[in-house]
């Protein structure tokens, strides 16, 4: 990213490192682009598989490379604000890609730490177009239908973490800030240090702390 920001100063740009976990921006006027190198959660890293997997094509007759589809489901998937949800984007996609996906790609970008959340999409997907839905293989069905059993059957966590914060940046800020429960991305996404635009203020430690833990 660093590398963006500065080619596109030296051409005459004004630019910013907007959100170090995520988001960066170069300025023409009044027009700018976004630079977006993660998903706001800190999770979906755009590294070198979305450069290795992704496809040639033209784009305002410039040779672009084109995100590929799992990846953008990896990084739309998380996406869950009130004013926000990529859910029907990722429908679109399975709806017309299902079938074509590197599904064991997939289901490593979702891991053992978030595969539920591969998990409600695809049911949510079989809701909104149930004549599609073998464009979801039933091995991917079946492999997490049955992790979800295998879970059902384990005790549930013994500390409060809410992990609703790797869906949405604002919703759960009442559990994380007034009710005492742990903010799953300081566990679940390397590097973290705090979300700048709505910083987690734990109960017990005051507002320069959660500054300080946001910078």
């Amino acid at each position: 990213m660093g590398g963006a920001l500065q080619t596109l100063a030296r051409a005459g740009y004004r630019t910013e490192l907007t959100d170090p976990l995520w988001l960066a921006k170069a300025y023409s006027g009044p027009y700018f682009i976004d630079l977006i190198f993660s998903s706001g959660n800190g999770i979906g890293i755009v590294d070198e598989h979305w450069v290795r997997r992704a496809a040639t094509r033209k784009v305002l007759d410039r040779d672009a490379l084109i995100v590929p589809a799992e990846e953008m489901i990896w990084q739309k998937a998380f996406i869950q604000e009130r004013e926000r949800f990529d859910g029907a984007d990722i429908h679109h996609l399975l709806r017309c890609k299902g079938a074509q996906l590197d599904w064991d790609h997939l289901l490593q970008r979702f891991g053992e730490r978030h595969w539920e959340v591969l998990l409600v999409h695809l049911i949510t997907f079989r809701f909104a177009f149930p004549s599609d839905k073998d464009q979801v293989p039933e091995r991917v069905m079946r492999d997490l239908v049955g992790r979800l059993e295998r879970r059902q059957a384990e005790p549930a966590a013994k500390e409060r973490t809410c992990r609703g914060t790797l869906l949405s940046r604002q919703q759960y800020l009442p559990e994380t800030n007034v009710e005492g429960y742990r903010d799953a991305r300081e566990d679940e996404v390397q590097g973290w240090t705090g979300d700048q635009s709505y910083p987690v203020i734990h109960p017990g430690r005051g507002k320069d702390d959660a500054h300080r833990r946001s910078r």
